[in-house]
């Protein structure tokens, strides 16, 4: 067994929750674990790569969101040569995700881009879970196990050096819709770990079911619209998923007056989200048991009657100007999820000035991001923050916030603080080193205390 020198550097994710990307090295080769953007406050205008990279030898991928993988363009363009490892499920994610970022923050000549995306599954190496793969030429060893944050998700254990390391990726909560919950590894000497909710925790998934029926409820009492704000990949699917749980279990009771649940209507307004709602369809086999026994009750949680999908420019525009004009009950749920850009921001423009509308935030808004001003700064009920009437800026337009602000923190595709603690003191015996990364400074200082307090015998460190 090679015993050489174990090196973990990390180019991303240490100063805050974006930007993921992380390298092992041994004996001064190494493998890159994700390679992702910058995004909120993080967010930079230079997208190059802007470490050495003539050693690296792979890219292992955790999933494909776009913090974790957005800068795999810059890497290939930087030279980068080697294989990319990744899940099926995320093999088959990655080009409609990249596609999508490079049209909008790279250019619009097709021919480039699909001599990009021909370059990124020329290298994608599909490694089945809780199978060991050899990276050639690097005397490492990797093995991806469900992470259970979005369909493709993986934790990668990784034997280097006589040592096994942990990166957790981005970790999910248990019972999330459609996905099998994370199980902690049975050895591990060093455990790199997101904490982006290392300092609170998540609802239930009974509470955050029924929170969703009620915000729903009282969105269309009045007439109004719910907006949820919506990352294409995963929160869509997860909330799709609910909404039809919630229809096949109320039919007939009200959604709002005169109109039951089973006629509501519901409009998906992204044509990025349509089509990763299509490849979950084809990604059945990697469902959880729940899903998969509703399929054979015949039930479609992705793809039920009352759903519509816009996808041309013209037809978005025309639903935003007859919902806001029209009080016709309707949920939308439209990108981005933190509000920075995507066919969301027509939809706040148009109606954070009224009232009647409502929106609902169901997973974590970054800093410096307009979600979070949104979030911060609109009516709440129930609420003593956020009781004034306050603004938000929008394409540089300044846009009152008149319409309620709802948030359900448990449709979060985070592990909440008890999930990342129940998943460091599930490995027995317990790391010899535990490094925080992917979190807000005051996440990880408060799942660093309450690690140093539970596991004695682990050191527990903020990544640098």
């Amino acid at each position: 067994m090679n015993n050489g020198k174990v090196e973990v550097l990390h180019h991303g994710a240490v100063k805050g929750v974006t930007g993921s990307c992380h390298e092992l090295r041994l004996d001064g080769t190494g493998i890159l674990i994700d390679c992702g953007l910058f995004q909120g406050t993080e967010r930079r205008d230079d997208l190059a790569i802007d470490f050495e990279i003539s050693h690296i030898k792979a890219l292992v991928v955790t999933h494909v969101h776009i913090d974790h993988v957005g800068r795999i363009p810059y890497l290939l363009g930087a030279g980068f040569k080697g294989p990319i490892i990744c899940s099926p499920p995320s093999a088959l994610l990655l080009p409609a995700m990249l596609e999508d970022a490079l049209k909008i923050g790279f250019t619009r000549d097709k021919k480039l881009i699909n001599r990009v995306l021909k370059m990124l599954k020329s290298r994608l190496v599909p490694l089945p879970y809780n199978q060991w793969h050899s990276v050639a030429n690097t005397g490492i060893e990797v093995r991806l196990q469900r992470a259970g944050h979005i369909l493709g998700s993986a934790y990668v254990e990784c034997e280097a050096g006589g040592q096994r390391l942990v990166f957790s990726g981005d970790l999910g909560a248990p019972h999330s819709p459609l996905l099998t919950a994370p199980v902690p590894p049975e050895q591990c000497d060093v455990l790199v770990m997101e904490s982006t909710y290392g300092d609170k925790n998540h609802e239930s998934r009974i509470d955050r079911r029924l929170r969703l029926k009620a915000a729903i409820e009282h969105a269309l009492a009045d007439g109004g619209t719910l907006l949820i704000p919506a990352f294409s990949l995963g929160r869509t699917q997860d909330l799709l998923y609910e909404i039809e749980s919630l229809m096949a279990e109320f039919g007939n009771d009200a959604a709002a007056p005169d109109l039951p649940w089973n006629e509501l209507e519901v409009v998906v307004d992204s044509p990025l989200a349509a089509r990763f709602t299509g490849l979950y369809r084809k990604l059945k086999p990697f469902w959880n048991d729940e899903a998969r026994e509703r399929l054979s009750e015949g039930r479609h949680p992705l793809s039920f009657e009352q759903l519509t999908v816009v996808n041309s420019h013209r037809d978005h525009l025309n639903a935003v100007n007859y919902l806001a004009r029209s009080r016709k009950p309707c949920v939308v749920l439209a990108g981005s999820g933190m509000c920075a850009g995507g066919r969301v921001v027509n939809y706040l423009k148009a109606m954070l000035g009224e009232a009647r509308n409502d929106v609902l935030f169901v997973g974590y808004q970054a800093e410096g991001t307009p979600g979070r001003d949104i979030l911060e700064y609109g009516p709440r009920i129930g609420s003593d923050t956020g009781s004034g009437v306050g603004w938000v800026t929008l394409d540089d337009e300044r846009v009152t916030i008149h319409a309620q602000v709802h948030q359900v923190s448990g449709y979060s595709a985070h592990a909440g603080q008890q999930d990342l603690i129940n998943f460091a003191t599930g490995i027995t015996p317990p790391p010899k080193q535990i490094r925080l990364i992917h979190g807000d400074s005051g996440a990880k200082a408060a799942l660093k205390a309450r690690l140093s307090e539970l596991l004695p015998d682990s050191r527990v460190v903020i990544g640098e």
